[in-house]
């Protein structure tokens, strides 16, 4: 499963987050710490966090976690943000497959849930995973994030910060999720300490990671997580595109609108392969999985199906962001540039140093 983008393009920044920098620039939080702008400049972060006034001029600030944190806010929220995404999204599945057939207290006499269930688990954990990570833009998805800084003037050096805070809050994330259910784990697969993978009639490793469908042929796998990422990013694009005049205007309403973006997603493109849509939601419980005890298999199930849900959601986002930059949007991306923005592949440093410039007018540098 997927995410997302929450805020505002850095050049389209609301006058009331200016508002907000403004007042902090002479708050005690960063002004006596030159070294913590320091570091919030080389992580592609604005030198002030966003804190709100009231907070920012406490003297708690002075405290060492305090101005840690506030080094870190924006990677600090993309971890949470997607800790709370995966722990709803696959405590969903866990829930739904290890209550299979239960009939003791199950409304229905027939297991806690069913393929919906999970759909509303992974759009309900998106939903509060971007309400958790409101600060930082809430991407928590590295080819949402990458789609980003391709066409929407996100700072390229923020990427490997977020891309590392995003992976480890799935680890974490999955974690929680086994811990909770490892009982039922073992009850599941008839023995304790007995873990396998898809297709062994008993696997409990899709509880984490995604495993295709047996029958899909490796070509279809691909398109299958190609075609719904480019879906994804090509309707956040949308929803966040505040010239598009269909669209609701406030921000408040955007994680809802992606709770049923992605159970619609499950709903339609989730039966064949998963719908990972999102390297971090698989590598990172796949990752954990294979740590747990479930082996080499986690690599090799499905004909090595692991690459494919590394690859194919980079690809898709960045084609469906390019669809929709350059048949509906009309602000600033590269694609509405000369050539559909391929002379920015003739002249990089120009584009290098146009950026550059960008971010030093929004003291990024």
């Amino acid at each position: 499963m997927p995410c997302i983008h929450y805020c505002h393009s850095l050049p389209h920044a609301s006058a009331s987050f200016h508002r907000r920098l403004e007042h902090a620039s002479s708050s005690t939080s960063t002004k006596g710490f030159p070294s913590m702008r320091h570091h919030r400049t080389s992580l592609g972060l604005h030198p002030l966090a966003p804190l709100q006034d009231d907070h920012a001029k406490h003297e708690r600030q002075d405290l060492f976690w305090s101005r840690v944190r506030t080094t870190l806010r924006e990677p600090f929220s993309e971890f949470w943000g997607t800790v709370i995404m995966i722990s709803f999204g696959n405590g969903s599945i866990a829930q739904v497959l290890l209550s299979t057939g239960q009939t003791s207290g199950a409304p229905g006499g027939s297991g806690f849930g069913n393929y919906q269930s999970v759909n509303w688990g992974w759009g309900l954990g998106v939903m509060l995973g971007i309400y958790v990570a409101g600060d930082s833009g809430a991407y928590l998805n590295p080819a949402i994030t990458f789609s980003n800084c391709l066409y929407r003037q996100l700072p390229w050096r923020r990427f490997p910060a977020y891309f590392t805070a995003q992976l480890l809050g799935s680890m974490v994330g999955s974690c929680i999720v086994y811990a909770n259910y490892i009982s039922a784990i073992d009850y599941y697969e008839g023995g304790h300490g007995m873990r396998t993978v898809p297709p062994a009639p008993k696997a409990t490793a899709g509880i984490f990671a995604t495993y295709p469908q047996p029958f899909v042929t490796k070509a279809s796998q691909f398109f299958s997580e190609f075609i719904a990422s480019a879906i994804l990013m090509f309707v956040i694009f949308a929803l966040k595109d505040r010239a598009n005049m269909g669209m609701a205007k406030s921000d408040q309403w955007f994680p809802f609108m992606l709770l049923f973006l992605v159970f619609g997603m499950g709903s339609c493109f989730g039966w064949e392969t998963g719908y990972a849509l999102n390297l971090a939601r698989d590598l990172g419980p796949r990752l954990m999985s294979y740590a747990l005890g479930y082996g080499s298999e986690v690599w090799s199930a499905g004909g090595y199906y692991f690459w494919i849900p590394m690859v194919a959601p980079w690809l898709g986002c960045i084609f469906g962001g390019f669809l929709y930059d350059a048949f509906i949007y009309t602000g600033q991306s590269p694609v509405n540039a000369p050539f559909l923005g391929l002379s920015h592949f003739f002249h990089p440093r120009r584009e290098v140093r146009a950026k550059l410039q960008a971010e030093k007018d929004l003291q990024m540098v």
